[in-house]
C-alpha cells in the first residue's frame, strides 16, 4: 500500500548530484496477519518477539547494504518497483519481524520487536546523472543526505534510486536488533528467489533461544571489553577523530598473495587472517608514539613486534586473537555476561568510543552479492555502509566482489591518517573504487 506522504517527498538535494523523491510505500505481509500461520515456518506471528541476551549487543545501529545495478534490459522503472513490492510482500510473510516496529520497553530500556505488521518502507527515487558519474570512491559525500531520514516507526527500510541511463542503486537499512549479518543476507536472498521465481533456499528461524546458564557464570576478562549502556550513551558517544567513508577494491592477485605471505610450512593461515595482518601492520605506522601495545579482540602485541614482524608473524598473532572468541565457551560465557548486567543494553567499550584508537575488521565473506538479482540482473557492486553520523571505532568489512572471481570490496570508515597510510602502501592492496572497477 501506500503510505502518507512524507514532508521530504518530491524535494531534491544539492550535492553531486540531485537525487528526488518520488514516492513513499509502506509494504505489509501479504497474509492476514491475526492468526494466519507463515506457511514457511507454520508458525503463527507472536504480538512481541522476545530477544535473546546477544541481540542487546546490536547497539541498535542501523545497519545499510548498497546495491548498484547497471540498466534493466528493459528500461521500466514502474513494472521494476511494481516487482519489488510485490516480491517484497511476499518474503515478509516468513520474514514477518522484518515489518514490526522496534520498541523500547519503558521499564527495562530493552528493545522489543512489536510484530503488529506496520510494514516495510520502500522509497522511490530519481537521480539526474547517470550511475558511471558517480563518486564511487566518497559515497559519503557522494550520497550523504540523499538517502531517506531513518524512520524509527520502520524497522526495515529500502529506496530505490533510478540514474538517468536507466542504472539502479538500491539500500536496504535495517535495525540492527532484527539480526545480524546472516539474518539479513538469508532475507535478501529469499526475496531475490521470489522476484526471480527460483526455488526459496533458506527458511527464516525467528526462535531466540540463547539463555544464560543457571546460576550465570563468566570469564571476568569479559568485564574489561563490554559495558552496560543506554541509548542516549550511544547516541551521545565520544568519537576518536573525524571519519571518512571510503570502499576500496582488492584484486584476488592480492590477497593470495597476502595469504601466501602468512603461510608457513608449519600452518595455514585464512585470507582473512593474512588480510587483518597487513592492516594491523599498516596501523601501526601511523599511531600516535606514546601507544606502545596493539589490541586486537582479546589479544595484544607491542607496537615494536608488529612493526618488525614479518606478515607470517603477525597472522600468527591474529590467528591467536580469533581464536580465543571464536570458540562456544566465549559466547556462552558472554550470554551469562549480559544476564549479570540486565536491564539495559551493552556493547563493546571500543565500539562506544572509550579507549583506541582502534579498528573492528568484519568479514563478510558469506554474505550474498552477485546472487542477490531482482530480476534485472546482478550488482555491479555491492558493499555495506553506516549512515550514522557519530561512531566511537574505525570499521573495516570485506566481501566477496560482484565479479565473481574472489577478489573483494572492502567498505571502510576510518581516520584520514589510516586512509592515506592505506592507498600510500607500496604493495598497493587498497584500490579506490571507480566506475572502471564496475565495468560502466
Amino acid at each position: 500500500m501506500h503510505g502518507p506522504t512524507p514532508k521530504f517527498a518530491g524535494t531534491s538535494f544539492q550535492g553531486i548530484a540531485d537525487i528526488a523523491i518520488t514516492n513513499f510505500n509502506v509494504i505489509s505481509v501479504h497474509f492476514p496477519f491475526a492468526g494466519h500461520a507463515s506457511e514457511a515456518t507454520g508458525h503463527l506471528p507472536a504480538p512481541h518477539t522476545p530477544i535473546s541476551n546477544l541481540d542487546l549487543l546490536s547497539g541498535r545501529f542501523p545497519v545499510t547494504y548498497f546495491y548498484f545495478y547497471k540498466a534493466p534490459p528493459v528500461d521500466d522503472f514502474t513494472s521494476t518497483i511494481e516487482s519489488l513490492k510485490s516480491s517484497l510482500a511476499a518474503s515478509l510473510t516468513d520474514f514477518y519481524p522484518f515489518a514490526a516496529r522496534i520498541v523500547q520497553d519503558p521499564k527495562t530500556s530493552e528493545p522489543e520487536i512489536v510484530c503488529d505488521n506496520s510494514g516495510a518502507v520502500l522509497v522511490e527515487a530519481n537521480a539526474n546523472i547517470p550511475l558511471k558519474e558517480l563518486n564511487f570512491y566518497n559515497l559519503d559525500q557522494s550520497l550523504k543526505g540523499k538517502l531517506v531520514t531513518i524512520e524509527p516507526d520502520f524497522a526495515t527500510q529500502i529506496q530505490v534510486t533510478r540514474y538517468t541511463c536507466g542504472g539502479l542503486l538500491i539500500t536496504f537499512t535495517f535495525d540492527h536488533t532484527l539480526g545480524d549479518a546472516s539474518a539479513f543476507s538469508k532475507f535478501l536472498l529469499t526475496w531475490s528467489e521470489i522476484a526471480t521465481k527460483k526455488p526459496i533456499s533458506c527458511l527464516p528461524d525467528h526462535r531466540r533461544g540463547l539463555r544464560a546458564q543457571f546460576p550465570p557464570t563468566y570469564d571476568p576478562t569479559l568485564d574489561q571489553v563490554f559495558v552496560s549502556c543506554t541509548l542516549q550513551d550511544i547516541v551521545h558517544m565520544p568519537t576518536i577523530n573525524f571519519m571518512v567513508k571510503r570502499p576500496y577494491y582488492v584484486a584476488v592477485s592480492n590477497i593470495d598473495q597476502l595469504q601466501r605471505l602468512a603461510c608457513t610450512y608449519a600452518h595455514e593461515r585464512t585470507k582473512i587472517e593474512a588480510f587483518s595482518a597487513i592492516l594491523w601492520k599498516i596501523m601501526v605506522r601511523i599511531i600516535d608514539e606514546t601507544h606502545t601495545t596493539c589490541n586486537m579482540a582479546f589479544g595484544e602485541a607491542s607496537v615494536v613486534e608488529v612493526k618488525q614482524g614479518s606478515i607470517s608473524d603477525v597472522a600468527t598473532m591474529v590467528h591467536d586473537a580469533i581464536s580465543k572468541i571464536t570458540n562456544a565457551t566465549h559466547f556462552l560465557d558472554l550470554i551469562d555476561w549480559i544476564e549479570c548486567h540486565r536491564p539495559g543494553m551493552m556493547l563493546s567499550k571500543l565500539v562506544l568510543g572509550r579507549g583506541g584508537p582502534a579498528v573492528v575488521v568484519s568479514s563478510g565473506r558469506r554474505f550474498p552479492v552477485s546472487e542477490l538479482d531482482f530480476g534485472f540482473g546482478s550488482p555491479v557492486l555491492g558493499t555495506v555502509c553506516s549512515t550514522i553520523e557519530k561512531i566511537g571505532v574505525g570499521y573495516i568489512n570485506q566481501r566477496q566482489s560482484a565479479k565473481g572471481d574472489d577478489s573483494w570490496v572492502v567498505s571502510a570508515i576510518l581516520w584520514p591518517e589510516l586512509v592515506a597510510a592505506l592507498e600510500s602502501d607500496p604493495e598497493h592492496v587498497f584500490q579506490p573504487v571507480e566506475a572502471s572497477h564496475l565495468q560502466l
